[in-house]
C-alpha cells in the first residue's frame, strides 16, 4: 500500500549558489507547504536580477523581493494565483522587463501539474540549477490539476526531468532538493504505484471519483481530499475512463 508522502523526494540541497536568493511568501498552508518560493537569480557582477514566480499580491512580500536590487526581469512557472497573482503589482514597483542579463537560462516546458507549467534551467559560474514550480515539491508530492492538469503529460515531465541528475532543484514550495533526476524518479514510481491502486479501487466496485479518493487517499487528512480528487480525475482520465465512463461503460456517479 503507497501511503501519503509528506518528506522530501531526494536530498536536501546543502547550499544555494551564491548568484541565487530565495525569498518565501507569508502564505503557508497545506497547499503551499511553508509559502510560495520566489526566487531572485542575480549574476555574478549584473546590476540586474532575474524573479521566478514574484508570488501572491501581498505588499510586504512583493517589497521584500524589489528590496534585494534592481530586477531586469521576471518568469513563472505557471499560473496559480499563490505563483503570479502579485506579478502586475511587482512590474508596477520595479519597472522589471524582460531581460535576462548575464544568465543563461533554458526553459523546459514540463506540462502536467497545469497546462502551462514550465521548469527553468540555470546556470552561472559553472553551476546548474533547475527550478521546478510545482512540478516537484521540496516536500511531499504535488497534485496534477485536472482538469488543466494531465498525468500522461505529468508522466512525460517527470520523465524529461529525471534526465537532469545531479542538478540541485529549487522548487515553487518547500526547501531545496539536492537531485532533480533522483526525486523525478521518486514521483514517477509513486505516481505509478497510485495508478495501481486506483485500478485496484475501480476493480472494487468505487463509482465515484469521491469513492476512489476514499479508498486509495484513505490515509491522507480528508482536508486534503478536494485537491486529490483531482489527481484522482487525472488519473481516471489517463486509465481510459474519462470524467464520466466506468470501465463497464456505465456513468461515473458524483457523490452530491
Amino acid at each position: 500500500m503507497v501511503g501519503h508522502v509528506t518528506a522530501p523526494a531526494a536530498a536536501l540541497a546543502d547550499r544555494l549558489p551564491e548568484w541565487v536568493t530565495l525569498v518565501r511568501a507569508p502564505n503557508p498552508g497545506p497547499m503551499t507547504l511553508d509559502g510560495t518560493n520566489t526566487w531572485v537569480l542575480r549574476a555574478p557582477g549584473a546590476e540586474r536580477s532575474v524573479v521566478i514566480d514574484p508570488g501572491p499580491l501581498d505588499e510586504g512580500h512583493l517589497r521584500a523581493v524589489a528590496d534585494t536590487g534592481p530586477v531586469g526581469g521576471v518568469l513563472v512557472t505557471h499560473g496559480h494565483p499563490d505563483h503570479v497573482e502579485g506579478l502586475a503589482r511587482f512590474v508596477e514597483i520595479t519597472g522589471a522587463g524582460d531581460d535576462p542579463g548575464d544568465l543563461r537560462i533554458t526553459h523546459l516546458p514540463t506540462p502536467g501539474h497545469t497546462a502551462d507549467s514550465v521548469c527553468y534551467l540555470a546556470e552561472a559560474e559553472g553551476e546548474r540549477v533547475i527550478f521546478t514550480g510545482d512540478t516537484i515539491l521540496g516536500r511531499g508530492t504535488t497534485v496534477v490539476a485536472w482538469p488543466d492538469g494531465d498525468l500522461g503529460d505529468y508522466l512525460a515531465s517527470l520523465e524529461k526531468l529525471s534526465g537532469y541528475d545531479g542538478v540541485a532543484a529549487l522548487p515553487g514550495h518547500g526547501p531545496a532538493l539536492a537531485d532533480c533526476g533522483v526525486a523525478a524518479r521518486f514521483y514517477l514510481a509513486h505516481r505509478r504505484a497510485r495508478l495501481d491502486q486506483v485500478r485496484q479501487a475501480v476493480s472494487e466496485g468505487a463509482r465515484s471519483a469521491q469513492e476512489v479518493v476514499a479508498k486509495v487517499y484513505a490515509d491522507v487528512d480528508p482536508s486534503l481530499w478536494p485537491a486529490a480528487e483531482w489527481s484522482v480525475r487525472a488519473q481516471l482520465a489517463y486509465l481510459g475512463h474519462g470524467d464520466g465512463e466506468s470501465t463497464s461503460g456505465s456513468v461515473w456517479l458524483d457523490s452530491p
